[in-house]
């Protein structure tokens, strides 16, 4: 008999018949937020759920109005909204797809760290605004990038992937700041691994790949950010919630810092009246690290497979967060 399943977000065609012709397939196509009720209803029966960026928390109030759910598959590598001491105490196994988007992301930020040094978005809007009347005077000279020193945050696989870029791309000096020790990145590409407040205090670019976890929440504050150097440049691939946003934009506003590349946000979409809209040593990017059509077709296919697996008797052999469920 087939299984239930659960399809909250719009995936490929392709990958949409695979789930259809592997489960009875449901599709939620309301929003998880604000049509909870509905949502919850429609997953009573269900087995398993798939899809990408919930915002309602799967927590263990929503997991006993599930009573038959045994599989989760995020499209994303972030599971921020799934409580994983309810998903243990229901027997929930999630699943997410950390490998296929590590690339990338990690062009991602570095795009954004190369924008933000050679102010890249700021010189074209003079351009549009037909202030180019003369040739550049050193107020919007920009910041090299070749030879100077990286401090990661995180060495998971994006974080050596940045490492990668940053070393044999630009000749920089690599510095990180991890839980343990990554020999890889040591030897392949010369990083030392330091304490944060050494990095924060060192490094010319800061990189935030950490995940977001009770550790790392608001881990940058005013005084972490007083620590940088002035002609310092933040950059933030990784969850908004791990920088002190008020802070951060005192320390733009008052040049603690020069300037700040961001792909994601404490609260997302960025609100309309966010300070940091004022501000033109900001870049700003609309949390689009996996945001590319090889990378996304990538994830659905790879949370298909994950769902698939999932609902096996056997026990998953990859992409499984959870295996203390079994």
């Amino acid at each position: 008999m087939k299984k239930n399943v659960v399809l909250f977000s719009k995936i490929p065609a392709d990958q949409q018949e695979r789930l259809a012709q592997a489960f009875n397939l449901t599709l939620f196509q309301g929003d998880p937020k604000t049509d909870i009720s509905e949502f919850i209803q429609i997953l009573a029966n269900a087995d398993g759920m798939i899809g990408s960026n919930i915002p309602t928390r799967i927590d263990d109030s929503f997991l006993q109005q599930t009573p038959k759910l045994k599989a989760a598959a995020t499209i994303s590598v972030g599971f921020d909204n799934y409580d994983l001491l309810a998903l243990k105490k229901h027997g929930v196994r999630l699943m997410n797809t950390p490998k296929v988007l590590t690339e990338s992301t990690a062009d991602l930020i570095f795009t954004l760290l190369m924008a933000t040094a050679r102010r890249t978005v700021e010189l074209s809007n003079l351009i549009h605004n037909g202030g180019w009347n003369k040739s550049i005077t050193p107020e919007y000279f920009g910041t090299d990038i070749y030879g100077k020193t990286i401090g990661i945050l995180g060495m998971g696989r994006i974080g050596q992937a940045i490492a990668k870029r940053a070393h044999c791309g630009f000749d920089m000096n690599i510095i990180y700041y991890n839980r343990s020790a990554n020999t890889h990145v040591e030897q392949a590409y010369h990083a030392k691994r330091l304490e944060l407040d050494d990095v924060l205090k060192q490094a010319d670019f800061v990189v935030i790949i950490l995940p977001l976890t009770d550790q790392t929440k608001r881990l940058i504050t005013k005084q972490k950010l007083a620590l940088m150097k002035s002609s310092a440049i933040l950059i933030n691939g990784a969850r908004g919630a791990i920088i002190d946003e008020q802070a951060l934009y005192e320390a733009l506003k008052n040049k603690t810092i020069k300037a700040a590349g961001l792909d994601v946000f404490e609260v997302e979409p960025l609100a309309k009246d966010s300070p940091l809209l004022k501000l033109d040593n900001v870049l700003l990017s609309p949390h689009v690290g996996s945001a590319t059509t090889e990378t996304r077709y990538a994830m659905a296919k790879c949370a298909v497979d994950n769902i698939i697996s999932a609902l096996k008797p056997e026990q998953p052999t990859e992409n499984w967060v959870n295996p203390e469920v079994g």
